[in-house]
């Protein structure tokens, strides 16, 4: 069964079949589809063999046909008691897609007992209320969810994208205790300002549950200042699962960390050869385990596994009191002029300023060095910001050969539906 949630995952980003159904309703043999019916016109290319039924409608006579809604499938069966199933079911979550076409990554079995990886450092609440701003369709809004439940915690979701200031609206509506979201939620949020910030009571939060992309030191200062010490960055990915997470106490030490493996987890560095780092400080590959790994994409293709754990795809190290650090994706390692170059590195440093939203970092071609840095920079509202003036910002700082070349000004970067940076598009983005 394809849910609306998978839709708009498989259709936001990747190559391929991007913008399209096909891929993921065949690779994962679907038998239903059930969708908002804001989204039917993405099933075009779908056979009609292919049962679909709205989970939403605003005109009732949109359902017709082959076409049908939840509320229709339930009255036309009996409500009783159901038998149970000859094997337990599954779920299959869809890849962000960054870097390709969205692969499917499958849990088969899941432990309930997992859920304390979560419990062991964030102190999510009983009978409270929960905002689940985060898409669930996503690993942290779906993980999130079940647990809320399973908690008696209330759960408020809404259809339409989402809006920053209603999210306000909503915690101080509903005395809110967690809120769930992504990162560039999290930013859009304390990006308001302050007037708006302070029309709405968030005084009940606890806990500001962000995952699912990089959070930098910068949005961690000021999501603190605006909610206090409430917030729990979470390092997961969809095949390796949990990784580690930082509490407000290893942010407030370590800006940018992103914490400790919580229990169930172990988290080891590797460098090229596949010799475990054990010093601090020294980057290498991530690699995981924990009982809510994915054992391999539906398509046979598995991730890199070594004693035991498997390879998040991630660069990063440790500090000196074992707090884990991402430094980027494997993918996304810059070599100019012979030098390795992250380009998280650089983008922390330029969100750091006042006049900076959003900022990304690319390589081109260059003749000289290999690869050159394109720096994508999204200025604040109302302020003109010089590109001369951020490549003298970054000289000051790191090492000469971290410093672009070139700074673009855009409105916003291109992201997936999740939140996540599509570094692709970029690259490939004509300047002229």
């Amino acid at each position: 069964m394809l849910s609306e949630a998978t839709i708009e995952q498989s259709t936001s980003g990747g190559d391929g079949d991007r913008g399209s159904l096909r891929g993921p309703v065949r690779r994962e043999n679907v038998g239903a589809i059930l969708l908002d019916e804001e989204f039917l016109g993405l099933l075009g290319d779908i056979p009609e063999t292919v049962p679909r039924f709205l989970t939403w409608t605003d005109d009732p006579d949109t359902a017709s046909g082959l076409i049908t809604t939840i509320d229709a499938l339930i009255q036309a069966h009996p409500t009783g008691a159901m038998r149970a199933p000859k094997r337990p079911g599954g779920i299959v979550i869809l890849t962000s897609g960054t870097t390709g076409t969205p692969k499917g990554a499958p849990r088969d079995k899941v432990s309930p007992l997992q859920s304390a990886q979560f419990l062991d450092r964030i102190p999510l609440p009983r009978d409270a209320v929960m905002i689940m701003a985060a898409p669930t369709f996503h690993g942290t809004g779906l993980s999130q969810l079940t647990l809320g439940w399973a908690l008696g915690n209330a759960i408020v979701c809404r259809r339409r994208r989402f809006d920053a200031e209603q999210t306000l609206a909503d915690i101080a509506k509903y005395g809110a205790a967690v809120l769930v979201l992504v990162p560039t939620m999290l930013q859009r949020i304390v990006d308001l300002g302050e007037e708006v910030l302070a029309r709405y009571d968030t005084s009940t939060l606890r806990v500001v549950f962000a995952a699912g992309s990089s959070l930098s030191p910068d949005l961690g200062r000021r999501t603190e200042q605006v909610f206090g010490e409430v917030l729990y960055n979470v390092y997961a990915s969809t095949e390796v699962a949990v990784a580690a997470v930082a509490t407000p106490e290893d942010m407030r030490c370590a800006p940018g960390t992103v914490g400790r493996p919580p229990v169930g987890c172990r988290v080891a560095i590797y460098d090229a050869r596949r010799r475990r780092i054990t010093e601090p400080g020294v980057i290498g590959t991530i690699f995981v385990s924990s009982g809510l790994g994915f054992a391999g994409y539906t398509d046979g293709r598995h991730k890199e596994i070594v004693d035991g754990l498997l390879c998040s795809g991630d660069l990063g190290h440790f500090d000196s009191a074992g707090r884990l650090f991402i430094d980027g994706r494997e993918d996304d390692m810059i070599v100019s002029g012979g030098e390795n170059v992250y380009p998280l590195e650089v983008e922390n440093l330029l969100v750091d300023r006042a006049d900076v939203l959003e900022a990304a970092v690319v390589a081109v071609d260059d003749h000289d060095f290999g690869k050159r840095l394109r720096a994508f920079v999204v200025p604040a509202e109302g302020v003109r910001v010089d590109a001369q003036e951020i490549m003298a910002y970054v000289r000051t700082h790191p090492a000469r050969h971290k410093v672009p070349r070139e700074v673009i000004f855009l409105e916003e970067l291109p992201r997936n539906a999740t939140g996540k940076l599509l570094r692709r598009e970029l690259e490939q983005l004509d300047i002229g």
